[in-house]
């Protein structure tokens, strides 16, 4: 999950707000110390915590609860729309209405820079433009050959020049054949630390290629040195944006971006994950509805496109809500789901999911199982493929033989169908209209505060 630590302990503390008898002085003091609390521990600056802080206080207490909310709702739409804010409330897409947009990538060395160029440039292709990525760090000897091999796996084409040292003359020389992209991504070199050198390098780069957008590169586990990095940057060739990268479970990532204030520049892209697939537009909207527990639904159809034929999607979803599907629906329905990234991330988009208690092992289904699953699938009769539950022991023994696999892998593929079944009668026990409505704007999109216990 993203950022697990801060969003357990944010949607802890909508739990309270849920589980309270009423919404008095003494509550919303309670919740500021612990948003305080869980917002210091990852790390972002205290003074900025405050300030988010204070504003949460003197709205809950000064404000008059709005016609049709609860105080508790009132409550918890103050902490999400301070959160958002906090964030960068609307977001920014970057327009490509120039051609070639140029995009130029800074940072300093492990923040995952080259890697973020390869994503970059898989985001746009995907989205039909034609992208070239040009590789002007001189510094790393391996930068090269590892931004040309990215290119080669994304599918875009690559230009640079090993060996050359001085990165103005590289992007000279491509320059003429560059114009006729749609999106040109500049990596640039980097230092441990921004040294006299690289500032100059990356002033008279910035000088030269006139990039549409500078975007600094920072990752997530780098702390309160953040706002200095990005301080430094941005009074080097002035940031446009922030991409973050390492966003994940074991990162703090409240440095990363908080960072963002010093700028004044949004966060426009988050890497959540290694492969070149994780990688999504920052919205800070659906970031902070995924992070209380309450879902991020846009986000989870846009992957579902991308990755599955629409009405295979809405059938696949539709047997997998109801839990009433056999072995090859199960298999359809996670490798559907491999394509769109692990399960543990995607069902921290889905409203109300957080707060269900699934069992660990379904979600943490490993890709590599499936193929396991389709050798014993194989082996299995039909009657057993539409009717898992008339598979016996002496039959579990007959499909291990028959596929190479042992009775404990065909047991974990039963298992897993069992749990499956058993998470579609906990859907189903809920009142899914009541979870996925929308609450007219009132509260975020998806979520209702009864899905937290209240």
């Amino acid at each position: 999950m993203v950022l697990e630590k801060l969003g357990e302990s944010l949607k802890g503390t909508l739990q309270k707000i849920a589980n309270a008898l009423f919404v008095d002085e003494s509550l919303v003091k309670e919740l500021v110390k612990e948003i305080q609390r869980a917002l210091l521990q990852a790390d972002v600056n205290v003074q900025l915590v405050f300030g988010l802080t204070e504003g949460i206080k003197n709205r809950a207490l000064k404000e008059e609860t709005p016609a049709g909310l609860t105080k508790k709702e009132h409550l918890i739409n103050i902490v999400y729309g301070e959160l958002t804010n906090f964030l960068g409330a609307e977001g920014r897409e970057i327009p490509l209405t120039k051609k070639p947009t140029t995009l130029m990538l800074v940072g300093l060395f492990g923040n995952g820079k080259t890697t973020t160029a390869g994503k970059l440039a898989k985001f746009y292709r995907k989205r039909g433009y034609r992208i070239a990525l040009l590789q002007t760090d001189t510094w790393r000897a391996a930068a090269y050959e590892q931004l040309e091999q990215l290119s080669t796996q994304v599918g875009v084409d690559f230009y640079g020049m090993k060996g050359e040292k001085d990165a103005v003359k590289i992007y000279r020389t491509f320059e003429k054949k560059l114009a006729a992209y749609d999106v040109v991504i500049i990596d640039t070199a980097g230092r441990d630390a921004l040294s006299q050198e690289l500032i100059s390098e990356l002033g008279r780069l910035n000088e030269a290629a006139q990039p549409g957008e500078r975007l600094l590169v920072i990752a997530a586990d780098v702390g309160q040195a953040a706002q200095k990095q990005a301080q430094a940057f941005h009074d080097t060739v002035k940031i446009t944006g922030v991409i973050i990268t390492r966003l994940d479970g074991t990162a703090k990532g409240g440095g990363a971006l908080s960072a963002c204030a010093v700028t004044q520049a949004p966060v426009l892209f988050i890497g959540v994950g290694e492969k070149l697939d994780e990688f999504e537009p920052f919205n800070p909207k659906r970031f902070v509805s995924r992070l209380l527990g309450m879902g991020d639904i846009e986000t989870l159809l846009e992957k579902a496109k991308e990755a599955v034929p629409e009405e295979k999607a809405e059938d696949l979803g539709r047997r997998f809500l109801k839990g009433e599907f056999n072995l090859l629906d199960l298999y359809e329905q996670m490798e559907a789901m491999g394509k769109m990234g692990s399960l543990r991330k995607l069902v921290e988009m889905v409203p109300g999911f957080g707060q269900l208690k699934m069992p660990k092992e379904l979600l943490d289904v490993q890709e590599g199982k499936l193929k396991k699953w389709r050798f014993a699938m194989d082996s299995m009769t039909k009657e057993e493929l539409e009717e898992p539950d008339v598979i016996s022991a002496s039959r579990v023994e007959r499909i291990a033989h028959g596929s190479g696999l042992s009775t404990s892998e065909v047991r974990d593929l039963l298992k897993q169908y069992q749990q499956a079944k058993k998470m579609g009668r906990m859907l189903k026990g809920r009142n899914m209209g009541k979870l996925m409505k929308q609450l007219g704007g009132k509260l975020p999109a998806g979520f209702d505060p009864g899905m937290l216990g209240g």
